[in-house]
């Protein structure tokens, strides 16, 4: 039995002389890592048992603090830039993508670099230039400073990209709306606000291009769906996740169209027992970034003072797979 299915076991088990309250949790469907961030963990781990501590890591490898701690304990050396790397180390570059100066910058330094990129961010990557060499001004749907967005970003020559957050900010382009343009998404937007955006780009230029497919990851778009589902019912939701990880700000926004009590945090032990009922149902849901040990953990809490019924929300299958990194 797996450690979740016995939290869940143990919580449903209740004697007679069992005085917690009973409610009813609701646990999102699909939940938790995808495929690309298991790929960037495989690579770290990889690398490692290739070439022996330690690797390095430039920038968290995905957003998720308990992922960090886990790996440096294997070996993995975290930094924040290149610089703090010995020449002719090894280097994972993190899931979130990085500009061509870091690549370029790895390369002159003799930096043995293997990119852990998202496949699905890397596809952005490609659009992106593609529009670029097609002439076009690249609009870019995300929130400036994220890594993902600076790695798009930093694709093209400086002044290419105009990156916008919100409807308003896009009505508001000084670029002419006849001039030729493309939008692109960040993959881990929300993808009501991102819907919302692209509407206004649409009304406001006559020679927009938009990519074949949604930006927008498989595993961001079924996160998404999956909250609004158990938002709608529950009396509080529970985020699990980083709150500088950028997917898991979105489930919380998402979740708090719909439910009054929403909280982020990256364990049980932030848990804000105040703004949970006594009565009724407490929705789960866990970032792309989360491990499943911390929703393990938060159910946990739960137990010793709810008695829980248990019930998944969601349908949706994901059986998408990565192929590993190449690391020699």
């Amino acid at each position: 039995m797996s450690d979740l299915s016995s939290t869940m076991a143990s919580a449903s088990a209740a004697g007679a002389d069992d005085f917690r309250p009973e409610i009813e949790l609701l646990l999102a469907n699909p939940r938790g890592f995808c495929a690309g961030v298991r790929r960037a963990i495989d690579a770290v781990r990889d690398a490692l048992a290739a070439h022996g501590p330690p690797v390095y890591v430039r920038r968290p490898i995905v957003h998720n603090l308990a992922v960090v701690r886990e790996l440096e304990a294997e070996g993995a050396i975290f930094v924040e830039e290149l610089a703090q790397v010995p020449s002719g180390a090894v280097v994972v570059l993190s899931a979130h993508g990085v500009a061509q100066a870091i690549h370029d910058e790895a390369r002159f330094r003799g930096l043995r670099a293997y990119d852990a990129v998202c496949p699905l961010v890397a596809k952005v990557h490609r659009q992106v230039e593609r529009f670029h060499r097609d002439g076009r001004h690249i609009i870019l749907v995300g929130h400036e400073g994220h890594p993902e967005v600076e790695g798009t970003t930093g694709r093209l020559p400086p002044g290419s990209t105009l990156v916008v957050k919100s409807a308003s900010e896009a009505a508001a382009l000084t670029l002419d709306s006849a001039s030729p343009a493309a939008v692109a998404v960040q993959t881990t937007y929300s993808v009501e606000e991102a819907e919302e955006i692209v509407d206004v780009l649409r009304a406001r230029f006559t020679d927009l291009v938009e990519p074949p497919t949604s930006d927008i990851c498989y595993a961001t778009t079924n996160r998404q769906h999956a909250v609004r589902l158990i938002a709608g019912r529950a009396a509080a939701v529970i985020v699990v996740g980083e709150t500088f990880s950028s997917n898991a700000r979105r489930l919380a926004e998402v979740a708090a169209l719909r439910c009054e009590s929403v909280q982020l945090v990256p364990d049980a032990s932030l848990l804000d027992w105040s703004r949970l009922p006594r009565a009724g149902a407490v929705g789960v849901t866990a970032a792309a970034s989360t491990p499943e040990s911390s929703v393990t953990g938060v159910i946990e809490a739960l137990a010793g003072r709810y008695r829980l019924r248990v019930q998944d929300v969601g349908t949706v299958e994901e059986t998408a797979e990565f192929k590993r990194v190449a690391i020699g």
